[in-house]
């Protein structure tokens, strides 16, 4: 089970050399160090380059099935994938989304993991436009959609929630789940703003809500999930360690934490490897690691049959 994974960063470098390839296009630096950055701004910059190469709904539709498959050699039988029409620049969120649920519905078809999608909103785009998008999710159904999510710095661009909250409000109505970055650059009070103005039902990272205790008692008593991505934390330079990541201290305070792989190839993480590293730092037993999956169903955005099937699936793997 993952919750929190952009499809955009999901990709080996391989698979963006192939696709350079494919369109001509010079390799940025040789394949086996794509994925090395000098700095943050080098990250930024690499990811721009890579994000440039998906030119049309044919690679998007490509790119979600490599995806999957990938997910599915990786052990994840379930994932709800996150991506951003504003990172797509080459093709319109109309042409961008059915092809991202083709590719993932050819790919389950042939056995890979069942992923489900959730259109992010970047904090840098205009509200309205991020209404229009929702809008026209009500007019397409598309049944692989299954949530919206808002990502992008916090920090740098400031208290944004009120932007997006009719849109937020429009999704709801829909019966589409509601996610959002928030408690990462921002502090607790981006995590704040993302329950009472955009009524989430989860939280990606939300880790800085330690920071203030009766908002991690907030978060404790409305059972409000939050996705948390420890080396993506780490990498990026949040915390040092695992010794000083508060994933532990939120789940002593009874603040229910899954565990995601966020912008996973892209920076030499996947999901086995973080319930490795997560387990080890908090001596977890395969009972956490079955509590902590449990967790993500919980929180998950599919319907209660399917929920129902990933329990069985979970209780049929730790029993065998």
């Amino acid at each position: 089970m993952e919750l929190h994974v952009h499809l955009e960063s999901s990709l080996s470098a391989e698979t963006i050399a192939e696709l350079a390839a494919g369109l001509g296009v010079p390799m940025l630096r040789p394949v086996d160090r794509l994925y090395t950055y000098s700095s943050l701004e080098d990250l930024l910059r690499t990811c721009e380059w890579w994000c440039d190469l998906f030119r049309s709904a044919e690679i998007a539709e490509d790119i979600a099935y490599r995806a999957a498959r990938q997910m599915a050699a990786d052990g994840i039988v379930y994932a709800e994938v996150m991506a951003g029409p504003v990172y797509w620049r080459h093709i319109g969120y109309q042409s961008l989304l059915p092809a991202l649920c083709e590719g993932f519905d050819r790919a389950y078809e042939d056995g890979h993991a069942d992923c489900r999608l959730i259109p992010t909103i970047s904090r840098e785009q205009p509200g309205d436009w991020a209404l229009e998008v929702v809008d026209w999710l009500g007019g397409r159904r598309l049944p692989r959609v299954a949530g919206l999510g808002l990502d992008g710095n916090e920090e740098g661009t400031g208290r944004t929630c009120p932007t997006f909250e009719p849109a937020f409000a429009a999704a709801a109505e829909l019966g589409l789940g509601r996610t959002a970055h928030a408690g990462e650059s921002s502090g607790p009070d981006g995590v704040r703003d993302a329950l009472d103005i955009l009524a989430v039902d989860r939280i990606d990272h939300g880790v800085r809500a330690i920071e203030d205790p009766a908002l991690v008692e907030r978060l404790a008593e409305e059972r409000l999930t939050l996705n948390v991505c420890t080396g993506a934390n780490i990498a990026l330079g949040l915390y040092r360690d695992l010794s000083e990541h508060p994933v532990g201290r939120l789940m002593e305070a009874g603040v229910p934490v899954t565990v995601n792989s966020d912008d996973n190839r892209a920076i030499n993480v996947d999901l086995p490897g973080e319930f490795v590293d997560v387990g080890r730092s908090l001596g977890w037993t395969m009972t956490d690691i079955e509590a902590a999956t449990g967790r993500a169903i919980d929180a998950a955005f599919c319907d209660d049959r399917r929920a129902a099937e990933l329990r069985a699936q979970v209780g049929a793997f730790t029993r065998s």
